[in-house]
């Protein structure tokens, strides 16, 4: 009996590790965004898309593998650099955990590059470079390239620069203060426990909002959890931008519509407390804030189902720190504000 015992045990063992690296597997699979759904009838797999992304790229990394993108344009060195392609070389090489990026990593991958190798050979036998490349693509996509921005020149006129550089403002206008803290993840109970997509940044009321990226406004109104608040969407159609719990009273821009475009750094709305309310236009939050999220699509079958996509975007505001649209009061009457230097999004 106890032999037939031990047996048995042992069966079960066995069967609990292998159940165990099967599911193990699976999430690994899963978290790499390469689920797929059954084969159309002439082969081809339908619904392969990213269904999973947890950015954590560090605000250093962006600094440095900005400059060298920007820098080897502007200076129309022999060796143009792709910011998106060295952060997905970096995190390919850390395991997509840049708590292990470290610049000499970078600078070794840089005096490769230098030395004759391209990124496509450096990369060919990283298994998830090309899923770190789309996901980082649809974060970052836009955020730099060439565009077109008002300068005062010297004799006082204003007169139009072509430049190639960061392109993305943060949400919160020049010379407006706020504070923030890596709070997404936190939990939240009102209408439902669930937890925090954004980040929020604390302000003052009034202060002006800005839209980060160029693109299309696709909802614009009352939210009972975000109170007045503005989604848009970028023109690659790969980003969504949350705005929420602006002003009562006067939350936007008066003349701002659904189905607008709106460039990089236009003034859309005003900074403020509403939300927490079925009713419209009451203040349920308790400190005034920008709630800002970010919402990556790649299926059109991901917006408004469980299947969402929303990233960490505290180290993007920070690193955004460094491009703040300045504004202007333009509108007495309405007390609206508007940007002081025009811009012109070149797309390609």
């Amino acid at each position: 009996m106890f032999i037939f015992s031990f047996k048995l045990s042992k069966k079960f063992i066995v069967l609990i590790t292998l159940l165990i690296i099967l599911f193990v597997s699976s999430l690994i699979y899963f978290n790499f965004g390469h689920l797929t759904a059954n084969s159309s009838s002439d082969g081809s797999l339908e619904n392969d898309y990213i269904k999973w992304v947890d950015f954590n790229v560090t605000l250093e990394a962006m600094k440095l593998t900005s400059k060298l993108d920007i820098e080897s344009h502007t200076n129309n060195s022999e060796i143009k650099y792709n910011w998106i392609e060295l952060l997905a070389y970096l995190a390919a090489e850390n395991g997509g955990n840049f708590k292990n990026f470290k610049k000499s990593q970078l600078d070794s991958l840089v005096s490769k590059i230098e030395n004759g190798e391209s990124i496509s050979s450096l990369t060919s036998s990283m298994k998830f470079y090309d899923y770190y490349y789309e996901a980082y693509s649809a974060v970052l996509g836009e955020f730099i390239g060439e565009y077109s921005i008002q300068v005062l020149k010297d004799d006082g006129s204003l007169d139009f620069e072509n430049r190639y550089g960061l392109k993305a403002f943060l949400p919160i206008a020049k010379n407006y203060n706020f504070s923030h803290y890596d709070d997404f993840g936190n939990s939240r109970s009102y209408g439902f426990k669930r937890t925090h997509l954004g980040n929020d940044l604390m302000g003052s009321i009034g202060t002006p909002i800005v839209a980060v990226e160029s693109g299309i406004i696709e909802h614009l109104g009352w939210n009972q959890y975000g109170g007045w608040r503005i989604g848009i969407r970028s023109f690659d159609g790969k980003r969504y931008y949350y705005y929420a719990h602006l002003r009562k009273d006067h939350p936007y821009v008066s003349s701002l519509e659904e189905g607008d475009t709106v460039n990089a750094g236009d003034v859309i709305g005003y900074l403020g407390m509403t939300g927490y309310s079925v009713k419209e236009n009451v203040n349920n939050i308790n400190v005034p804030h920008l709630h800002f999220g970010m919402q990556l699509i790649f299926d059109e079958s991901q917006i408004d189902s469980p299947n969402e996509i929303w990233i960490d975007v505290y180290q993007i505001i920070e690193f955004l720190k460094s491009n703040r649209s300045e504004v202007v009061l333009c509108d007495e009457v309405n007390k609206d504000y508007s940007r002081k230097f025009e811009f012109m999004d070149t797309l390609d």
